[in-house]
């Protein structure tokens, strides 16, 4: 994978909470994703990321944008804010 397919991974992410579609975002993220906050804590796994990532959405919290991301079988297995 190259780092335009990464980028076009997270477009895909941040667009579908933007738009309120956050089941879109499910099928770009590795069910056993790392997700690492701004604050350096880490959250692992789809079904807790995406529950982390609604209670942002709901608050209009802007999505951190992430520092580097890995991909893994074509989703995002590792994200690392910001």
């Amino acid at each position: 994978m190259t780092e335009e397919d990464a980028r076009a991974q997270v477009g895909g992410v941040l667009a579908a909470f933007a738009q309120g579609r956050p089941g879109d975002a499910k099928l770009l993220l590795h069910p056993y994703l790392h997700w690492t906050t701004p604050s350096g804590d880490t959250v692992r796994g789809r079904a807790n990321v995406l529950a982390l990532l609604s209670e942002l959405a709901a608050t209009d919290a802007a999505l951190p944008e992430p520092e580097s991301v890995e991909l893994r079988d074509g989703q995002i297995y590792r994200w690392l804010s910001a």
